[in-house]
């Protein structure tokens, strides 16, 4: 399967050859002989009473996953020339609330942390209390352990792909990816016995193995999504209003990469292939054959196509996953009794590769039946603040929510 990205042009660069730039629409112009000027550092001196410049906000009651965030926007004319990022309206102070629970009573609070890929937080957060405690989980366990991330992997891009068309006006793709959304759930279901959050990850292993007949039937789920996402392809990335609204667009120049780190396919989209599955394999993914889908033009276009074709990385691994996964042996190595648990004093961080990019959890024991402190490094913190707030100025404003949508970011994931 070719998973090699298209060769289009890369930067735009500005009059003097300067490429590092937020870049405005491929040929695209604007006239700023009507706006202030602007000071030597190229910031404004922006004042409201003047009448040259408005407030705008978005969110935080927004539809679709830029929701429960908000962005005050100071625009002049029809562009952005100021943001600021608003966070708060989901916060549930789950970290703090984990240090009044037992290791046991905390899984409730850790896939709830991010609801569209819930099961990263049960692996990251499961495999640290492993660490500290000295538990070694079964190998049958690692194998179901990977095939989980990856079915909840091909979720978190249904939902993205639906979100993306959405914010440029083709709502039929969110019913198809919808649709297919809802067939992996089905597999969920089955497995783990809930749809949303399973508590299926433990420390120590799984809960169960997989259901008799789940390849057979998970095939023809496979082959659903396969026949949906070649109808995305033709719909959504042939179009050529999507074209024009994208390539070009919301450029994220490569040495912004590492300046404000940018993970996952929003990295790999320019150039910069960055895949902790393949860097630093964990579970069981230096078992697997693939390669780390990238990009090269860093465009809101460039970066849903990454994504589109990481769905079909993510279906060739579960398959792989399946054929060569052991299908006897335990799924849960022995733990103590989880209701007096008390785990040596220690600090570990554990990270993996979820659909956003780098996901980690820090976890801190002081020898008690309670964690000390635990802290989540989610893609969308870095993403959705420092990154968009950078990015979003000289926008224009029917490009804002495209633009936003583009870095693939969870708000319930920075509220915590």
């Amino acid at each position: 399967m070719n998973f090699l990205p298209p060769v289009r042009s890369t930067f735009l660069k500005t009059e003097n050859g300067d490429a590092d730039l937020p870049a405005t629409r491929a040929g695209y112009h604007p006239d700023r002989s009507q706006y202030p000027a602007a000071r030597p550092d190229g910031s404004l001196d922006i004042d409201l009473t003047s009448g040259k410049y408005l407030k705008l906000w978005q969110g935080p009651q927004h539809p679709g996953i830029t929701g429960n965030m908000a962005l005050e926007l100071t625009v002049c004319g029809d562009e952005v020339v100021q943001a600021n990022t608003h966070v708060g309206y989901l916060h549930r102070g789950f970290e703090k609330l984990m240090e009044r629970r037992t290791f046991i009573q905390c899984f409730p609070i850790v896939c709830r942390i991010c609801v569209p890929e819930p099961d990263f937080n049960e692996y990251c957060y499961g495999r640290a209390v492993e660490e500290l405690a000295g538990i070694e989980t079964p190998e049958r366990a690692k194998w179901i352990t990977a095939l989980i991330l990856e079915m909840g992997r091909i979720n978190s891009y249904m939902m993205y792909l639906g979100g993306q068309s959405g914010s440029l006006g083709q709502p039929v793709i969110g019913q198809w990816t919808t649709y297919a959304r809802d067939l992996m759930l089905d597999r969920f279901e089955e497995l783990t016995g809930a749809r949303i959050y399973h508590m299926f990850i433990m420390p120590g292993g799984v809960r169960d193995g997989l259901p008799d007949g789940f390849a057979g039937r998970m095939e023809e789920t496979l082959r659903t999504i396969e026949e949906i996402m070649a109808d995305v392809e033709t719909v959504m990335f042939h179009n050529a209003v999507f074209k024009k609204r994208t390539v070009g667009q919301g450029i994220i120049p490569r040495e912004w990469i590492d300046l404000y780190g940018v993970t996952g396919p929003n990295a790999r989209a320019a150039g910069v292939v960055k895949d902790v599955r393949r860097d630093q394999p964990y579970l069981i993914y230096d078992k697997l054959d693939f390669e780390p889908v990238f990009g090269r033009d860093s465009d809101i276009y460039t970066r849903a196509d990454v994504r589109r074709r990481d769905v079909h990385l993510s279906i060739d691994l579960v398959r792989q996953m399946l054929a060569r996964m052991p299908m006897t042996g335990p799924v849960m190595a022995q733990v103590p009794n989880v209701l007096h648990w008390k785990i040596p004093r220690g600090e570990v961080y554990v990270r993996g590769e979820c659909s956003r990019g780098e996901y980690g959890y820090y976890l801190v024991t002081d020898g008690s039946g309670y964690p000390r402190r635990v802290n989540v490094r989610g893609p969308s913190y870095t993403h959705a603040v420092a990154l968009l707030e950078k990015m979003i100025v000289g926008t224009n404003i029917a490009d804002v929510a495209a633009l936003m949508v583009s870095l693939h970011t969870y708000p319930p994931e920075i509220e915590r």
